[in-house]
């Protein structure tokens, strides 16, 4: 039992040490998904899924017992590449707990004229070319790049 804690304790260590990269802008919700989605599309990738965390939180709020509205618009593209999915795999097999790959868009309630866009940052090493691949995207669905 011991060790399984211990074990536990170390895995939960990363986790909570995980950075995000965010960049916000005064572009509505519907412009800057809709500039990820063709960045995507545009890099040659497909969406495999579009979470609507913002929708789930919002329909299940009285539900759980809450008032607090958090977002007022929140989604999670999630989608891979092949090409590089295989890369950093190749080199580290274990490199698959971070795939699909995952930008977020959201617009929370309290601050209802800024949509962020941003993703979980990536160890070094072979995964910086995932990184670098998200912050490409992030950055055209708003304009920077």
């Amino acid at each position: 039992m011991k060790k399984l804690l211990a074990m536990l304790a170390l895995a939960a260590g990363p986790a909570l040490a995980e950075e995000v990269v965010t960049y916000d802008t005064d572009q509505s919700f519907d412009d800057v998904t809709f500039g990820l989605e063709s960045a995507i599309i545009d890099a040659g990738l497909v969406i495999d899924h579009v979470s609507h965390t913002g929708d789930m939180l919002e329909r299940t709020r009285a539900d759980v017992g809450s008032d607090v509205v958090i977002f007022d618009h929140a989604d999670i593209y999630s989608f891979c590449s092949a090409q590089l999915s295989r890369e950093v795999m190749e080199a580290d097999p274990m490199n698959v707990m971070f795939c699909p790959y995952d930008i977020f868009v959201m617009v929370r309630h309290d601050a209802p004229e800024v949509t962020t866009i941003g993703f979980r940052a990536y160890p070094e090493g072979e995964m910086q070319k995932i990184h670098d691949l998200l912050d490409g995207l992030a950055r055209t669905a708003i304009g920077l790049d």
